[in-house]
C-alpha cells in the first residue's frame, strides 16, 4: 500500500493567507479574502491566516473561532472555554453566560468597527508543540495528530522551518478519495 505524504497534501505556504503580527483584524480578513480568490484551484478555501512575526517566521495561526472570540473581549475573561464546552454545555446555560457576561450586546456592526482595528498578536492562537508535523510524515501520522488534539489544521516544517499547512479538509478529502477507490 502506498503511504501518503504530507509534503503531498499541504498548502504550500505561499499559497496561503499571511500577516505581520502587527497586522489588524480587517487587514486579516482582507489577506484571507485575497487568498482565496487567488486560489481557487484549491478544493476548498481557507479559513485561517497564518502570522508571521520577527524574520518573517510564522508564530501564530488567526481561525475563524479566534477572530469572533477576538470581537467580544470578555470572553478573555472568562477563563478556558475550551475545556469546558467538550462537556456539552446545555443551550440554556450558554444562555445564562451571555446575559451575565454581557456578550454580542451591541449591534454587529458596532463590534467589527471596532474589532477591525485590534492588533492580531493580541489574540492569534500561538500554536503548541503538537500542532508541527514534519513534511515527510505520513498521512496516518497526521491523522492521529489532527484526531488527538482536535485541530482544524498542522503546520508543516521542514527542519526548524515552516513550508506550509496541512488542513483537516485536505486530510479528510484524501482519505475520502481513497475510500471510493476502494470499496
Amino acid at each position: 500500500m502506498e503511504t501518503m505524504m504530507i509534503k503531498d497534501l499541504m498548502v504550500p505556504l505561499e499559497e496561503y493567507a499571511t500577516v505581520p503580527d502587527s497586522a489588524t483584524l480587517y487587514e486579516a480578513v482582507l489577506a484571507l479574502e485575497e487568498a482565496q480568490e487567488k486560489f481557487l484551484h484549491l478544493p476548498y478555501k481557507h479559513r485561517a491566516v497564518l502570522v508571521y512575526g520577527p524574520k518573517d517566521r510564522i508564530v501564530g495561526k488567526l481561525g475563524q473561532l479566534d477572530i469572533i472570540k477576538a470581537l467580544e473581549p470578555k470572553y478573555g475573561e472568562m477563563g478556558d472555554i475550551k475545556s469546558l464546552s467538550r462537556f456539552g454545555l446545555s443551550r440554556k446555560f450558554i444562555s445564562s453566560m451571555m446575559e451575565n457576561n454581557y456578550l454580542w450586546e451591541k449591534p454587529l456592526t458596532d463590534i467589527c468597527k471596532k474589532g477591525g482595528n485590534l492588533i492580531v498578536k493580541e489574540f492569534m492562537h500561538k500554536p503548541g508543540e503538537g500542532e508541527y508535523i514534519n513534511e515527510d510524515a505520513s498521512l496516518e501520522v497526521a491523522c492521529h495528530q489532527l484526531v488527538l488534539g482536535h485541530h482544524q489544521s498542522l503546520l508543516v516544517t521542514r527542519g526548524d522551518k515552516i513550508i506550509g499547512i496541512l488542513r483537516l479538509t485536505d486530510v479528510f478529502n484524501a482519505i475520502f478519495q481513497t475510500m471510493k477507490t476502494t470499496c
